[in-house]
């Protein structure tokens, strides 16, 4: 108790003081690396920071990257104890015969070493900002899940306080490392089918129900630090995530956590429609969706829905529930992209590389890789931040045109606001609850 007494005090203290972190001048480092072997930390150690933190081991072992994972942070105790282990155990494999793996179940203490070069965050995306302003105004470069925010707001915010610091900001949109999605936006790219027409976007669909009453909160776990901004409500383990094991959480249909396919999937298929018709740092002018939220208990996500956006050139995008794929038609026929699978109206163009002046998309292989490497270099990644924001900011804005009965929203992506409709545009902000404000 007078520990669990002594931390309550630090995290209070911490945040009365204004979130400090959070408006740290840049550090002379930022941009750079600490290091010779970078040193991380993984923040969420759930479903998705279990596989994000495995594969940052596995590929930053050994030269040329040199990075290892010195750190885990969770608000749930057993999953932070869990991943250390794992930690461990994996470098003990590789011959070390001690392995020193600090645990944190609050992120602002973990910001304040200084010798961590970047964080791994695997967080529900209600955090990320959060997080990542912090961890970007300390100079630490940063591997995010997707979707890169929980609003536009946010997302601005943080490509704000990356670029103002120059760290590097992979956004978990690991398509962009994947042949087939880049070769098929290297053809529409390319027009090797003729003008860009029309776009199909496929998204996968939430099921189920999840009910229950409130239970004691679990002596391991910070319920209210999990809550962060969100509103104050029970805790009811089925919309949380599950007690003991990594199956697929609860909050992911739970609207105050994550809004459901439209940015759990729509962040990947939307990242990759705007790759292929160039809109990487824009995004469409008009924007209208219909969804269905059915009764399921403590789920209220949408399940199904229909979107139709369009592009300032003219081009139309339609996107709803289906199988996950890009489809680009042209004047000229068509390609169609999804994991593991790429088609054309002309196959011989799935083999087709550019030449001289035509367009070479970004060329990576393996995502934590080219974060790794980005961070080594100095440079921007396969999905930086901007990109990241601008993808998930298509998915958002569905998703306001849903909950408003399918009206039709013009957007206006340079200066981020919906005009001509203040109910609309009041949708974009997000409220926060004290004292977990951005």
């Amino acid at each position: 108790m007078k520990q669990n007494m002594k931390r309550r005090h630090f995290l209070a203290s911490s945040l009365t003081a204004g979130a400090a972190l959070t408006i740290l001048p840049a550090r002379a480092w930022a941009g750079t690396h600490k290091n010779s072997t970078l040193q991380l930390a993984q923040v969420g150690c759930g479903r998705m920071g279990r596989g994000d933190m495995t594969n940052i081991m596995n590929q930053g072992w050994g030269d040329p990257l040199n990075a290892r994972v010195v750190a885990c942070c969770d608000v749930d105790m057993n999953r932070t104890a869990d991943r250390a282990k794992e930690v461990e155990a994996f470098y003990q494999e590789k011959g070390e015969a001690k392995v020193d793996v600090k645990l944190y179940s609050d992120y602002r203490e973990l910001l304040q070493r200084d010798d961590i070069d970047g964080l791994i965050i695997s967080t529900p995306e209600n955090w990320h900002a959060l997080i990542g302003v912090a961890a970007a105004n300390r100079g630490m470069h940063m591997y995010i899940q997707k979707p890169l925010t929980y609003s536009i707001p946010e997302g601005r915010a943080l490509v704000n306080a990356v670029r103002a610091n120059n760290v590097i900001v992979q956004t978990g949109s690991q398509q962009r490392s994947n042949v087939r999605f880049r070769q098929v936006c290297t053809i529409i790219r390319n027009n090797w089918l003729g003008k860009l027409k029309k776009i199909e976007v496929g998204v996968p669909t939430d099921s189920g129900r999840a009910d229950g009453e409130p239970t004691a909160v679990p002596g391991y776990f910070d319920y209210d630090m999990w809550l962060g901004p969100c509103p104050d409500v029970p805790y009811i383990e089925s919309r949380v995530h599950p007690d003991g094991d990594l199956s697929r959480p609860g909050w992911l249909q739970v609207e105050r956590h994550c809004l459901g396919m439209i940015t759990g999937w729509g962040t990947h298929m939307y990242d990759i429609a705007q790759w292929g018709v160039d809109a990487d740092d824009s995004g469409p002018t008009t924007i209208e969706a219909t969804g269905e939220f059915p009764d399921r208990g403590h789920f209220d996500v949408h399940v199904g829905y229909q979107g139709e956006a369009v592009y300032d050139n003219g081009v139309v995008m339609t996107s709803g529930s289906g199988r996950a794929g890009v489809k680009f038609i042209t004047e000229d026929g068509w390609a169609y992209c999804a994991r593991g699978r790429m088609e054309c109206s002309d196959k011989e163009l799935l083999r087709r590389q550019p030449t001289g002046d035509e367009t070479q998309l970004y060329t990576s292989t393996n995502h934590y890789v080219d974060f790794l490497q980005s961070v080594r270099d100095g440079r921007d990644p396969a999905c930086p931040v901007e990109v990241g924001h601008r993808s998930n900011a298509v998915c958002f804005l569905h998703h306001i045109s849903m909950k408003l009965g399918g009206r039709k929203l013009k957007w206006d992506p340079v200066n981020e606001v919906i005009l001509d409709d203040p109910e609309a545009n009041a949708m974009l902000q997000v409220s926060e609850r004290a004292p977990y404000k951005l």
